[in-house]
């Protein structure tokens, strides 16, 4: 059987790749759309590496090329576990990220190939603890902790529909193991996150299963459809690590963003220690958006870990880690590129 913590793991997965669906990257789910570097293996797609094919449930393309670097791949790994995610899962990532990007050769007479800048991005659902965060630092694996919040909304609703999944288990052939491929295939189905020409080739028996679980799928889509004005947008700071923001309404970021695409911003840190949110909104407008977003974990025990340093750690982690964040959204068959500032020296140091 499929555990609990698996199964919530892979609608975390298939969440992000909805939630983050206009940011800038496309999903990749076949070896038709890469044959060189990617191979479809039954319905698992892997990667090529120097010296292993590596497994990759999501995998997405950045549909920008950063100046003076290649394109830009991204591995997205979830995990849903009950504790912070440890140093094991890390230092994989850390191994596979490594060799697939070893995986390029050249001698005489060898054919010219594109090649890849692959990264990875762990997201956890209840953080990581400090060996994970010391070792993801030192290899630039990004950590993303969701336990804030403004993403309560989503552990929720993923925890109920695993476990109403994790029940259904029970209308299985003893011998018959969880349909996970059938279960990608009709999220992003009713997601639509994947070309329908490319989606998985995966059915289920007819019956008590199917009946049980389609219903927690369906159930588990409308929750999100409903959330149509939440929306995840990368945030890239001038820093190690990546930001996911949250949108109060995506809709009214945008149309201040098209209108200023280059402004401004006022940033606030709300709680302390681990439980800290920051959220961000327009200097000269601060009604028109607001974001949300974490800090790593250990940036955060640094600003709290002396009693008294805390104001002047923050306003030193604005002006080092966040004096710009560059944000990248799809805009029709094009990218639009929007960059936040923070300025100090226009702040109240209040």
């Amino acid at each position: 059987m499929a555990k609990d913590s698996a199964l919530r793991g892979y609608l975390l997965e298939e969440s992000l790749a909805w939630l983050l669906r206009f940011s800038g990257y496309r999903l990749l789910v076949h070896e038709d759309q890469d044959p060189v570097e990617l191979v479809t293996q039954g319905e698992t797609l892997r990667v090529r590496g120097r010296g292993a094919l590596h497994q990759v449930d999501v995998l997405g393309e950045f549909v920008f090329t950063p100046a003076f670097s290649m394109p830009v791949r991204l591995f997205l790994e979830a995990k849903f576990y009950k504790d912070p995610c440890g140093l094991e899962i890390v230092r994989n990532a850390h191994g596979v990220v490594h060799d697939v990007n070893e995986n390029f050769m050249t001698h005489a007479g060898t054919r010219p190939r594109q090649r890849y800048q692959y990264s990875y991005a762990l997201f956890s659902a209840n953080g990581f603890t400090a060996d994970a965060q010391r070792y993801a630092l030192a290899h630039q694996i990004s950590l993303v902790d969701l336990s804030g919040a403004s993403l309560s909304w989503l552990v929720g609703a993923i925890s109920s529909t695993a476990w109403m999944l994790y029940e259904a288990q029970k209308h299985l052939a003893e011998s018959e193991p969880f349909p996970v491929t059938w279960m990608r295939a009709e999220l992003r189905k009713a997601l639509e996150t994947s070309p329908v020409n490319l989606l998985p080739q995966a059915t289920v028996t007819e019956g008590k299963f199917k009946q049980v679980a389609g219903a927690a799928i369906v159930q588990f889509v409308a929750v999100l459809r409903q959330r149509s004005d939440s929306e995840l947008l990368l945030g890239f700071p001038s820093a190690p690590f990546i930001l996911p923001l949250v949108a109060d309404d995506h809709r009214r970021f945008l149309a201040y963003a098209e209108e200023k695409p280059d402004h401004a911003v006022r940033i606030r840190r709300r709680g302390a220690g681990g439980a800290a949110e920051w959220t961000l909104s327009p200097l000269s407008a601060a009604a028109a958006y607001e974001l949300t977003f974490k800090l790593p974990e250990h940036v955060e025990g640094w600003i709290s870990d002396v009693a008294g340093k805390e104001r002047r750690r923050t306003l030193e982690v604005k002006e080092q880690f966040l004096s710009t964040i560059t944000i990248y959204r799809m805009n029709g068959g094009g990218v639009r590129a929007y960059q936040l500032r923070y300025e100090a020296s226009s702040l109240s140091r209040t």
